[in-house]
């Protein structure tokens, strides 16, 4: 037999601030939201520093027209760079060869008393070899003007030189075109250099691509 007395619904509850499901679910929500900002954060964790807008020779005193910002993310080796936010202390030179678009180090800045190297021009007769560019090395071959032969055997002078600037040049009006070369010598380096110069010595440059000295 039916029942004919009256069904009491049940009222719904609104929820508490004490429920542990809401809790929880306010908490998940909180920690997706900082997941989500930390990665935005990581992803634009960069940096403003300088560039070379061309490439720039040992010797040369670094001022900010000669060089350019990037925003770019370094990390961990942030320091090893100038950054826009530390600027760029005047007066000072560049100890090493610092190519086009290359960031700047701050091993490559000092004053112009700390350079251990000073480019020496010199004028090459023959043809170069291709490689024969600024940053590269070269061995600089030199022969002293003889007494039985026009030059004595070639010796090696200058093992392993840097090429810090490579230009052309006429030899004279109407003559044949040389090539000046300038490389990065010592003081040590300096005199025998300048006084194969002096005494008209012929002087050949060949390309090492080790690099080594020597």
């Amino acid at each position: 037999m039916v029942s004919n007395s009256p069904v009491v619904a049940s009222r719904l509850k609104r929820p508490s601030w004490k429920d542990p499901r809401l809790l929880m679910g306010i908490l998940l929500v909180l920690l997706a939201l900082a997941g989500v900002i930390a990665l935005v954060g990581a992803a634009d964790h960069t940096a403003q520093v300088y560039i070379a807008r061309e490439d720039i020779s040992v010797g040369q005193v670094i001022t900010e027209a000669d060089l350019s910002v990037a925003k770019v993310r370094l990390n961990d080796v942030a320091s090893s760079y100038v950054s826009v936010e530390d600027g760029l202390a005047s007066g000072k030179v560049a100890l090493q060869r610092i190519a086009k678009n290359q960031l700047l180090p701050r091993a490559s800045l000092g004053q112009p008393d700390a350079l251990d190297r000073k480019p020496v021009a010199i004028t090459i007769e023959e043809t170069l070899p291709s490689q024969a560019v600024p940053g590269a090395r070269v061995d600089v071959w030199v022969a002293m003007p003889g007494v039985k032969s026009a030059f004595d055997e070639p010796e090696l002078l200058l093992p392993g030189a840097e090429i810090a600037q490579v230009t052309s040049a006429s030899a004279s009006l109407g003559g044949s075109k040389s090539t000046v070369v300038l490389v990065l010598v010592t003081d040590e380096q300096m005199p025998k250099l300048l006084g194969a110069q002096a005494n008209k010595a012929k002087v050949s440059v060949v390309w090492n691509p080790s690099g080594s000295v020597r």
